[in-house]
């Protein structure tokens, strides 16, 4: 398994093999009995004439790469991978393979992320002016993996951060191994909801489950941002461009750094990196697989 969102940790499966770190967030997605064995990052398996071993993408807590080796030959899973640093996971390692399998989910020149500090500051600008209005914060977010990201970077004195039970499940997985997150509380009641950010899933927008906060200010952290008009097409007051995938540039800067010959491109936009690739003197191949889901 290359990390615990729901595209990708799916039921049913007779075993499951996953990094250490990652097996608790797997195990709250699969349930209790799923049989589950666990490695560490850089440990070698030898499965039949393989030798397999998981290494950090920088997705998510837990989530990994994967490495086969057979008879000399190297081939590496990317699956879905960041470059920029976060301190809730471990970060993005480059691997050396004769074939890289590479997630293009932001694979057009046009998503370039802006510095993490910009988008740190440009949230509690956003926060405060809400509370100046009298409006609560209300910020959709991936509750895994995203949401702890940011409140990895909040600052908790700027007021109550309240977050749905989808993210809070993840959040106390976090705490337990370790990564520091803002404070935060639960939505089981009432609150002091012109004060607060609360944190929620993007399915939470526009539904009855929405309007208990009163008047609200509504936004959006993901990738998906960084086009113009997104924001609006969804009814959002606010977008801030934040994503737990690598843009344009760092896939570029992954795939080079790999030194493969061969690169397989899967999820998201394939066909212009392919063809980005082959104009560039690489070797590329576009190959649709089973689940393309994107996560925003």
């Amino acid at each position: 398994m290359t990390h615990a969102h729901a595209d990708r940790a799916r039921p049913g499966v007779g075993s499951y093999l996953c990094v250490r770190a990652g097996e608790a967030l797997l195990r709250a997605r699969l349930g209790p009995d799923a049989v589950i064995q666990t490695i560490d990052y850089g440990e070698r398996l030898t499965i039949g004439e393989a030798h397999v071993s998981l290494h950090p993408a920088g997705h998510i807590l837990g989530s990994a790469q994967v490495r086969i080796e057979v008879a000399g030959e190297v081939w590496v899973v990317s699956g879905d991978y960041k470059l920029a640093a976060d301190p809730t996971c471990a970060p993005f390692e480059p691997l050396r393979c004769h074939t890289f399998l590479t997630e293009a989910a932001y694979g057009l020149p046009i998503f370039r992320w802006p510095p993490e500090t910009e988008v740190r500051d440009a949230i509690h600008a956003w926060w405060r002016a809400n509370q100046d209005a009298g409006r609560a914060s209300l910020l959709f977010v991936h509750p895994l993996g995203k949401a702890q990201r940011i409140l990895a970077m909040l600052d908790p004195s700027t007021g109550p951060i309240y977050t749905h039970e989808a993210a809070e499940q993840f959040n106390r997985i976090y705490r337990e191994q370790g990564i520091s997150l803002a404070p935060t509380t639960e939505l089981n009641g009432r609150g002091e909801w012109p004060r607060s950010l609360i944190l929620a899933p993007p399915s939470a927008h526009t539904s009855t489950w929405e309007r208990r906060f009163g008047p609200a200010s509504t936004a959006f952290a993901s990738g998906w941002m960084r086009i113009r008009g997104t924001r609006r097409r969804r009814s959002l007051d606010r977008g801030f461009v934040l994503s737990d995938h690598g843009d344009w540039p760092a896939l570029l800067r992954a795939i080079d750094e790999t030194r493969a010959e061969c690169v397989w491109v899967t999820h998201g936009f394939r066909g212009p990196m392919v063809r980005w690739l082959e104009e560039h003197a690489r070797k590329a191949l576009a190959i649709e697989t089973h689940f393309e889901e994107q996560e925003p």
